[in-house]
């Protein structure tokens, strides 16, 4: 465990769990041992996320209060050092990647983001980005099972990734895969169901399907949420007067 200059808890803990394993006649309990990163934030809770078999932070979050930590968990200050230096690996990998991506050096931006992806294949923005770098090349079917593994990831669709959904689901329009892009905005909208330019995204994805009926029903909550929302004012504008409805 190691705590920092204000006195926040920051390390690899472990807890012992009883897990059942086959089924019938031959299911039985074992004991497993589960690896957690932990960081205490405000109020004295503690963020935990497991590690990964590479020994990286990966999937959803939880939190407990420190007194369950320390009730519960046992502090693993031997791993702590390898842990912090995947994570920065990723991080720095990712980084590369996003660089590369932005200069248009798309088979370069891969490379990096896949070394990424071999420490943390959830990690969120190095699969954004080799879903980017695929879509740039039209190499739609690649991209299309980077887009799968993508919605499945809730932490996708958070706030701090917000921006890459964004450019994301415009990619996907961009290339003509409205299909795809329907589905990736309802599940970013049923994270955050009250974002008013997710639900004017997915209008412009349903009209450049000419799917006039859900067009209208996502831009109209669009303006539910902002009404004076430009370019779905507009949109809702051109609809009418054009009778598409």
């Amino acid at each position: 465990m190691i705590t920092s200059d204000n006195g926040m808890i920051e390390g690899v803990f472990s807890i012992e769990r009883m897990a059942k394993i086959g089924t019938g006649t031959t299911a039985r309990r074992v004991k497993q041992t589960a690896l957690y990163y932990a960081r205490e934030v405000e109020g004295e809770k503690i963020e935990l996320q497991g590690l990964n078999n590479k020994h990286v932070p990966s999937g959803p979050v939880e939190l407990v209060t420190k007194d369950e930590l320390l009730a519960d968990y046992l502090p693993l200050p031997q791993l702590f050092k390898e842990v912090v230096g995947n994570v920065r690996m990723v991080q720095k990998s990712v980084a590369r990647g996003d660089k590369f991506r932005k200069r248009g050096e798309n088979f370069t931006a891969e490379y990096e983001y896949a070394n990424a992806l071999n420490l943390d294949e959830q990690n969120v923005r190095a699969n954004f980005g080799i879903g980017l770098c695929l879509l740039a090349r039209d190499e739609e079917d690649k991209a299309k099972k980077v887009f799968d593994r993508i919605i499945s990831l809730d932490s996708a669709f958070s706030d701090d990734h917000k921006h890459l959904f964004n450019e994301y689901g415009i990619a996907l329009r961009k290339k003509n895969l409205f299909g795809q892009a329907v589905d990736y905005y309802k599940r970013a909208l049923e994270l955050a169901p009250d974002d008013e330019n997710l639900w004017y995204n997915l209008a412009r994805a349903q009209y450049e399907r000419q799917d006039w009926p859900k067009c209208v029903e996502a831009v109209a909550r669009c303006l539910d949420l902002d009404p004076l929302h430009l370019e779905g004012r507009k949109m809702m504008e051109y609809i009418t007067k054009k009778g598409l409805v």
